[in-house]
């Protein structure tokens, strides 16, 4: 009997943009090796895998070359597959157990919200090579949980980073987070470089607004805001900020539905 796997596009409001990942149900959990194979097969910058628990899922996001402890692209996808395939009713929240404690999703105005745990980010030192890996002068750097927050002058300079990924991936962080102010549609953008975990530019990151968001919303004074993260694919995430947590929000699209082999 084959598994049940779909790709969506995540902070999209239309396939073949956003930030795409596979979900695949499981009845029950299988060796990380396989897990991993199949992330490292689907070759999206993450892969979620579900596993139900009660009234709520286990889930687990991973790359193509790593276990990560938190996604907000492919928690975003995996709420959406579980209304759009019937698993869930549309009133309905979804509930997930994860390495980062207990996340919930709802349905709000078109839009998927999600209930994350914010990342404060303090001024910290930049790491040795860091400047010379991006390419540019940071006019701050910031320490955000496990990635680092580097600001650039402008929405022009931050379009304007080519990263040497050999050399970034050295440095002590999941990822690097790149970002500016905003301007007309959004309050800030950025852009997350991750290459030590296998994802050279990740399109839309959820999970590094945990961050942005109490950066932006101190440096605005503003508790609800819209960011965009100008990849080549780009999306938009509203983010709210409620103490201790950041509610994030975006849409998704599906791409397509399959049958993965359960002996492969």
């Amino acid at each position: 009997m084959g598994l049940e796997i779909w790709q969506v596009d995540a902070f999209a409001d239309r396939p073949f943009s956003g930030n795409p990942a596979a979900v695949c149900l499981l009845p029950a959990w299988r060796a990380d090796s396989w897990l991993q194979a199949v992330a490292a097969e689907m070759n999206l910058s993450e892969t979620a895998f579900l596993v139900p628990r009660g009234e709520a899922f286990e889930l687990r996001w991973f790359t193509p070359a790593v276990e990560v402890e938190l996604c907000g692209h492919a928690t975003l996808a995996s709420a959406h597959y579980l209304w759009a395939s019937g698993r869930l009713s549309p009133d309905a929240a979804a509930r997930f157990h994860t390495h980062s404690g207990a996340l919930t999703a709802r349905r709000r105005k078109g839009a998927i919200e999600m209930d994350f745990p914010a990342t404060p980010a303090a001024p910290a030192e930049p790491p040795a090579g860091l400047t010379a890996a991006l390419g540019f002068e940071p006019v701050s750097v910031h320490r955000g949980g496990a990635d680092l927050l580097v600001e650039a002058a402008s929405e022009k300079a931050l379009g304007a980073v080519r990263p040497d990924f050999p050399a970034l991936a050295g440095i002590d962080a999941r990822g690097v987070i790149v970002t500016a102010p905003g301007g007309g549609s959004c309050d800030f953008v950025s852009r997350f470089f991750a290459p030590a975990a296998g994802i050279d530019e990740d399109p839309v990151t959820g999970s590094a607004h945990c961050a942005l968001g109490p950066f932006w919303g101190g440096r605005l004074g503003k508790t609800d805001l819209r960011g965009y993260q100008a990849s080549k694919r780009g999306g938009h995430v509203g983010v709210r900020l409620a103490g201790d947590r950041v509610v994030l929000s975006g849409k998704a699209a599906t791409v397509f539905q399959g049958v993965l082999s359960a002996t492969a």
